[in-house]
């Protein structure tokens, strides 16, 4: 059987997987926590995240189109490594599995009960039912889930747009106002909590393999993908700001709802909650296909015989699709069981992604040559600045890593077989 994924995403189809994986729930709650956090401020803001982000995301693009591999941020430490670093990282990302996923399931969750009978509708119900839905949308292939998410991609476009058309949106809606001194700290504010916007390039990179043509379209796929997610985030931002949708006049989670009824009435209500949870689920589904495909990727490198390591007969890595959704299916319902606090997960898991962002630069900033190489260099000083900014919850990535990095094979080989292997 072969060994190899299939090569059927299209530039379109990247564009939308990226997309919709940055918007996710961000969509739903930022737009709005950073319009109370900064006010008219957060429209630069919008402006100066993305300008911060070009650089990360096209170091991104460069090391996808010079090495497309499934394995993604733990192949590229891995050709600027060595494979211990590389086993480290990809555990690492793994360790988002059980912590992360479920947390944004749960947000899925909370749309997804409202389109459930009443009989059904629970939120463990709706979260069960959400990853079934991965679960068959990837034994689907590549193919199918990129069309799907360029479909959400370009529903969020439209609610915007729509939004812009209802509220009579003009220029002098749009208040720019003059940079200065007083802006820093308010910029600063919203600007912390704005950048989980922009977490997800890292899952991206395991799907440059299977582009038709990743040397040409996985570099647009990451650019666009980036400029289309700033675009919808500043939009939504302007029609928040000109109707005061923020708190204290309404919670952040609420904005978008809110405003859907003011300008489009009650009727469409229901439209609103199916794109809010498919929203979520493009991102949660992105994810979960990232770490199917590290799981695979990993199998196929050092476990090749495994079931892991096997494809379907669409090219899928089924039994790594199998596993996976079987540790997501564990996670849930144990979460529930024991009431986990989800906020702080959601905290822990975030450091997990500053840190394989910088992993990645640090990466490139060995593997790229000429102008390529500073610009890695300035990406991996961006991340710096951002992973010291976490606190507190920094430790949690550092600490697994610094774990994942102890020499565990030496500590279980019993001395009589470290001899004889030499």
């Amino acid at each position: 059987m072969s060994q190899e994924l299939k090569k059927e995403i299209t530039l379109l189809g990247g564009v939308g997987q990226l997309s919709t994986t940055l918007l996710g729930t961000g969509l739903f709650m930022i737009p709005a926590i950073a319009a109370n956090l900064a006010g008219v401020w957060s429209l630069w803001a919008w402006f100066i995240l993305l300008l911060a982000i070009c650089p990360i995301a096209l170091t991104f693009a460069l090391l996808g189109r010079q090495f497309p591999n499934a394995g993604g941020t733990a192949y590229f430490v891995r050709k600027a490594f060595n494979s211990k670093v590389e086993r480290s990282v990809a555990w690492l990302f793994l360790s988002v599995l059980p912590v992360g996923l479920p947390a944004a399931l749960t947000l899925a969750g909370g749309f997804g009960k409202e389109l459930l009978p009443a009989f059904m509708a629970h939120q463990y119900i709706a979260e069960i039912i959400s990853l079934l839905l991965i679960l068959g949308l990837t034994l689907l292939g590549s193919k199918s889930s990129s069309q799907f998410q360029a479909l959400i991609a370009f529903s969020i476009l439209a609610l915007v747009g729509v939004f812009f058309w209802k509220g009579d949106i003009g220029w002098q809606d749009i208040p720019m106002p003059n940079l200065n001194a007083s802006a820093a700290l308010p910029l600063g504010s919203a600007l912390a909590v704005m950048f989980w916007c922009f977490v997800g390039i890292e899952a991206f990179s395991h799907m440059g393999e299977e582009f038709k043509n990743p040397q040409r379209d996985f570099p647009i796929a990451i650019i666009l993908g980036c400029f289309l997610a700033g675009f919808i985030y500043w939009a939504c931002s302007v029609v928040i700001l000109k109707f005061h949708a923020f708190e204290p006049n309404v919670a952040a989670h609420s904005s978008i709802p809110w405003l859907s009824e003011r300008l489009l009435g009650n009727g469409l209500s229901m439209l609103i909650t199916v794109i809010g949870y498919f929203a979520c689920f493009a991102s949660i589904n992105l994810y979960t296909q990232s770490m199917i495909r590290l799981v695979w990727a990993q199998a196929r490198e050092y476990r090749p015989t495994n079931r892991l390591a096997a494809l379907s007969k669409r090219g899928v890595p089924s039994w790594a699709t199998y596993a996976v959704a079987t540790v997501l299916f564990l996670s849930i319902s144990i979460g529930h069981i024991i009431q986990l606090d989800l906020e702080v997960l959601v905290k822990l898991a975030n450091s997990v992604f500053v840190l394989l962002y910088l992993l990645a630069m640090l990466s490139a900033y060995r593997l790229l040559k000429g102008w390529a190489k500073y610009l890695a260099g300035f990406s991996t000083l961006l991340c710096v600045i951002v992973f010291a900014c976490l606190g507190w919850s920094m430790l949690y990535a550092l600490v697994i890593f610094g774990l994942l990095m102890l020499p565990w094979k030496r500590v279980i080989t019993p001395p009589t077989a470290r001899s004889s292997s030499h």
